[in-house]
């Protein structure tokens, strides 16, 4: 993967999965019924002994899956983020997050850019609600590079993890040596004036925002946060005592996700101007992509304008 690239993380994911099957032979992977949209058709392929297709029943996928944790596997549940968090929520809690079984769960099309599958299958809540959960870690990578990086550093993390990935091509912004490591944020750019913290495959825009805030005389740090729990509170505080100001950036609804759990960590520690971006209390709309991001509020002078709503109320 290259700098610049445009690559779907779901593939990632899958090539990612077939590697630490390989290199792992406690690692299974179950899918419900879509495994050539979550791209574990590819484990399916290359190493069949330790693929389970479980069909069109993903309760009984979570719960299959966990079952199969407490015999020292590392079981990687497959599916739409919409199912894993909606559908088979119940059996996520209970199941999984209650007793801290060490599952891995793959929210696929994850957001808005579903395709044709249409609204139904948008996951604008499944952060929140994955979030609330005791016991749960919230992964949402940038790009291609570090879906794959999230794929081996779960099996290494103990305990659930909830790992979303999107279905269209986003560019790649992390080259091979880059180190992420679960619950610790990256610094994409440095600034004094205003922080912008995003997530998944809103960095990549958050990142361009940053850069024309410059050429207008804005200086802007951007923080890119791959895990939304837990939530690196270090990074955060400190942005919000050095740029006074923050605006979050998520595809996803701007209730109990990553600008929720912004809010919260400031309200409690470093009260500050803080506007998020994101679905504003809505459901989303079926369409092209981009246009759709546009239509949300969720564009690049979206985003910059934002950061200069954000700088304005730290001066007023």
């Amino acid at each position: 993967m290259s700098v610049g690239e445009m690559i779907a993380p779901r593939v990632a994911y899958g090539k990612a999965l077939v590697e630490l099957v390989a290199a792992n032979d406690k690692v299974v992977v179950l899918d419900g019924d879509v495994a050539t949209s979550t791209q574990t058709a590819m484990v399916r392929e290359a190493r069949p002994d330790s693929f389970y297709e479980i069909g069109i029943a993903e309760q009984n996928m979570f719960g299959i899956a966990a079952g199969m944790s407490t015999l020292g596997l590392i079981p990687y549940a497959c599916t739409f983020a919409v199912f894993a968090s909606k559908r088979a929520c119940d059996q996520v809690s209970i199941s999984i997050a209650y007793p801290a079984l060490n599952v891995k769960i793959s929210g696929a099309y994850g957001g808005i850019p579903t395709g044709k599958a249409g609204a139904t299958h948008q996951a604008i809540e499944d952060i929140a609600i994955m979030r609330a959960m005791p016991n749960m870690t919230v992964v949402v990578p940038a790009d291609a590079t570090e879906t794959a990086k999230a794929v081996f550093a779960a099996a290494e993390w103990e305990g659930p993890v909830y790992i979303r990935t999107a279905r269209c091509p986003v560019p790649v912004i992390f080259d091979n040596d880059h180190a992420f490591e679960i619950g610790k944020a990256v610094l994409i750019r440095d600034g004094k004036d205003v922080t912008i913290v995003s997530t998944g495959m809103m960095t990549p825009k958050a990142k361009v925002a940053g850069e024309r805030l410059a050429q207008r005389g804005i200086d802007a740090r951007v923080i890119h946060v791959h895990t939304i729990k837990p939530l690196d509170v270090e990074s955060v505080l400190g942005a919000a005592r050095e740029t006074g100001a923050l605006v979050t950036v998520e595809e996803h609804s701007i209730v109990g996700g990553l600008g929720g759990a912004v809010a919260e960590a400031v309200t409690e520690a470093c009260p500050v101007p803080v506007k998020r971006v994101g679905l504003v209390d809505r459901f989303a709309e079926t369409g092209p992509y981009f246009e759709l991001l546009d239509r949300s509020g969720m564009s690049v002078e979206d985003i910059a304008a934002a950061a200069r709503q954000a700088l304005a109320a730290k001066k007023g």
